[in-house]
Order: structure tokens, then sequence, then C-alpha cells
């Protein structure tokens, strides 16, 4: 095989802390990755900061550092092991990254001979720096929202002026959406804007026309030395543009996308991904796209890394793309690697699932006492669960069971609202519950059309909600005795269940 034969020792960096914006699907990413250079006879230097991981574990690394993750500690391990031929970043988030840059900046990795693999610098400054991100779309001719960069407040002020509300503050080189924030209110500007340069560690935002109400997907890649390019799974958000993609419920498949546009969409995500490099391994790409007849498709960033994303796409599809990716940045093509999916199927395939994955955030809002629970741009959720099932509505339920908040599924428990205006503020202003408010709303018999109108949530997901309440109202004219089998087999089949 053409892997790369002067790579004999590999530093990996970590993600750090398990921080909200960045959990332990790094950890899941960096151990699958540990495993895949073992496997090739590679000599493996860890870093990570957090001992309470799996990559730490003294088994899984030959060499592991549980130091702080700067640029001090790097040179203390490649002075101390100046046999490493290269550093892999993709696996840690955006910390790895972020540091991988302050040691380029330093010169580290050239005084110590080592090459950057995975991915390369002018990729990470131009996926993270986003002035240089909208030039770029903007040369390759992939439509963006309208925006600005500020690095004052001044010049932020004038953008504001210019674009009108409602606006999004976006922090440049930052997390999980820190400092990033939704302005309706020209009162309320000053203050996000403030927190958003603060946020950057080069005091820089990107100012855009908000989006509200357009649908959110997001794109997992993976290309390899020869240019092949494959998309391993789409993802789609069911509450729209203005939430963090973290804090989203999730579904992959796609269910409200049609086949033209991801067409298009496909199209488009390898184009920016060949634009941003030449690099191995693998990204994230998110769009937004209109929720009308002409689904416009504007790119909203993509990032070249695993991501929280790639862990679920891997769960979801059984392609494991750390793995893969790691495999990749050592110089296999993917058409080499026909033995690491299931035994036989190359890595140059496309998985087509036929399933549904829905996956709905964690919130831990009663451990910080007086926060903000409403949810925006800036990543709240502390962990995610995963339903899977023959259909949208089973993969619902077996997830909403799942989140270990005393709550049976939706509607099943009689713990829903009932106020009405509650679950008016509850639509409006998205919240851990929405989707429990969103089942209280149709069964307090406000119309989807009403409900749409709110949330902006596609009417498709609407109507399987509705479709959910009206069988639990059929089945609340039986009891265990008098159920026929035909609706047993049917609450079987969306995973509803029957005791109240």
């Amino acid at each position: 095989m053409a892997k790369r034969s002067d790579l004999k020792s590999i530093l990996l960096i970590g993600s750090g802390p398990i921080i909200i914006g960045q959990a332990c699907e790094f950890d899941y990413s960096g151990s699958q990755a540990l495993r895949s250079l073992r496997e090739d006879g590679i000599e493996t230097i860890l870093i990570n900061s957090n001992p309470a991981t799996i990559m730490t574990d003294p088994s899984m690394a030959d060499h592991v550092y549980l130091l702080p993750l700067n640029t001090n500690s790097i040179r203390k391990i490649l002075k101390e092991h100046p046999q490493i031929d290269a550093v892999l970043p993709t696996m840690g988030g955006q910390t790895a990254l972020n540091l991988c840059i302050e040691a380029q900046e330093k010169g580290i990795w050239e005084e110590h001979g080592v090459d950057l693999i995975g991915v390369n610098i002018d990729a990470i400054n131009i996926t993270e720096d986003r002035e240089k991100f909208r030039e770029l779309m903007e040369k390759i001719g992939v439509g963006m929202a309208p925006q600005a960069t500020a690095t004052s407040f001044l010049k932020g002020k004038e953008i504001a002026q210019e674009f009108g509300f409602p606006l999004c503050i976006r922090s440049s080189f930052t997390l999980g959406g820190a400092g990033a924030a939704i302005v309706h209110k020209e009162e309320d500007y000053d203050e996000l804007l403030r927190r958003g340069l603060e946020a950057s560690p080069i005091h820089e935002v990107m100012i855009d026309k908000a989006l509200l109400g357009w649908k959110e997907y997001e794109l997992e890649l993976l290309r390899d030395k020869n240019d092949n390019v494959v998309i391993i799974c789409v993802i789609e958000n069911m509450d729209p543009m203005g939430i963090h993609t973290g804090d989203s419920i999730t579904v992959a498949p796609a269910m409200t996308l049609s086949d033209r546009t991801y067409q298009k969409m496909r199209d488009m995500a390898i184009h920016m991904m060949r634009s941003i490099g030449e690099f191995e391994g693998g990204c994230n790409v998110q769009f937004a796209v209109s929720p009308d007849e002409k689904e416009e498709i504007i790119a909203i960033e993509i990032n070249p890394r695993v991501s929280r994303s790639s862990a679920l796409a891997s769960k979801a599809t059984g392609y494991p793309i750390a793995k893969i990716a790691t495999k990749l940045a050592l110089g296999y093509t993917l058409d080499e690697l026909n033995n690491q999916i299931t035994g036989s199927t190359s890595a140059l395939f496309e998985p087509t699932i036929d399933y549904v994955i829905v996956k709905i955030p964690r919130w831990n809002f009663d451990k910080f006492e007086g926060s903000d629970r409403t949810l925006g741009l800036q990543m709240k959720a502390v962990g995610e669960v995963m339903g899977i099932g023959r259909s949208f509505q089973e993969a619902l339920h077996k997830a909403t069971q799942s989140l270990e908040i005393k709550r049976n599924g939706l509607g099943a428990d009689g713990k829903g609202y009932r106020d009405y205006n509650q679950v008016i503020d509850k639509l409006t202003n998205a919240s851990w519950d929405r989707v429990f408010a969103l089942y209280d709303a149709i069964e307090m018999g406000i119309s989807l059309s009403r409900i749409h109108e709110i949330t902006r949530i596609d009417m498709w997901f609407l109507q399987q909600f509705e479709e959910l309440h009206q069988l639990e109202k059929e089945i609340s004219k039986f009891d265990i005795n008098t159920l026929s089998r035909k609706l047993l087999l049917e609450l079987n089949k969306k995973d509803l269940p029957i005791d109240r």
C-alpha cells in the first residue's frame, strides 16, 4: 500500500478538558486515531491535559503526556522525542488546531523538522478566519449571507447601520459558537458586539444578515491524496438556522431535502473542500437552505477536521470516519482501504442507510444557576442521546426516552405543559424542552401553521408530531384487553408507550 514510509513516530494533540462545546466526541475520535496509527506500527505520542478520557489510558499510546495544551508543552515533548516525524491535530477539535497554528507561528514545527498531516496551515487559517473564508467563497462562486468583518467596536457599529437587524455575530477562531449571538434589537447590539470581539483570540467578528427560518444541513466528507472524495453522511437539523447545530435536534439521513438540491449541495461541498488547501483527511461542511421552493443554498462554514457531527455520522452509518481519516493522513488512498469498514467493503464508497437516526442534545442548566436557558448560536449542550429506528417517529421516541429526565417519551407521561402562554413562550424562545413543547402545542389544539409560523420548523416534521398525537388519541379509546393486534403493531413500529 502507498503509506508514507517516512512516518515512524507521530504526535497526536488531544482536545483538553471536556467543556461545553467540546465534549467527549473528540475522545472518541482521538482513541480511534491512536488505534489506527498503532495498526500500522507507528510509535504514538499523545498530549492531552484531561486524564478522564479513554485516549489517555496508558494502553492507548506509547507515550502519554498529561500536560497543559500550550507551546511550552509541545517544545518539551519534541525535545524528549526528537524522533517525532509528524503531528496529527485534526482529532482534537478546535483546541488542537489553534495550538497547531500557534506552534507554526513560533516556528516550532520547522525547528524540530515535524510535518503537519491530516490538514495544512492554510486550510486552518482560511476556515477559521471569517474574512478569508468569505473572500474564498466569493472567489469560487459559493453563495454566503451578506456579511462583513469587524476588528473594532466602531467598525462593528458601521456594519450594523449598513445591514440593519436582525444580525448574527460570529467570533473568529472560537469553539462551539463562543462569542456568537443573534441580535434582534439595536439596544442589545453594543454589549453582544463587545462580547464577540473579546471572545475571539484575534479580536475579530464576522457580522452577517441573519438567515432566520432557513433550514440547516451538515455534510461529512473524506478526501485522499489522489483527490478522491466521498460524502459519508448528510445530517439535517430539525431546528432552523439561529440555533447552534450542537444544540439542535438533528436527523440522518436528511428528511426534507430534494434530490436536486442535495446533488447541488454535494458538488458545492466537494468544491469547497478542494479549494481550502491540499490535505488528506476529514472535513465537515455546513449549509443553509431557503425554506421556499427555490431552495437557495448558502454556505455557513467548513471545518477541516473531525467534529462532534463526525462522531454522530460514524455511529449512524457504521463508517469509522476518524479511523479512515487517520489512514488517509498516513498516505493511504480510499480505494486501498478494503478491510476497514466491513472486512471486504472498500472505503471508497458512500454509505446508504435504510433507517433513521435522531440526535437530541442534553443540557444541565441546573448546575449553572442563573444561566440563560434560551438556545442560540452559542452551544450550551453538555452531551447528546441518539435514537435509531425504522422511521423518524420511532427514532424520535427512542431518543426522547433516553434523555434520563424522567420523561417517558412524548405525551405518554402526562407531564406536559397545559398553559397556553407558557407553550407559546417555549415555542418562541427555543429551550431545552422544545421537543416536548411542540407535542404539547399540538395536543392543546394549536394549528400546525401557527406552530410553523413561530418556530419555522419544516412542516414535514410537525406533521410527524401530529401523527403521533392522533395515534395516542386513538389508543386512549382502548385498554390492554381491547387493544387490537393491528394497533399494537403500529404502536411498536413507532415505539409509542402505552402506559399513561
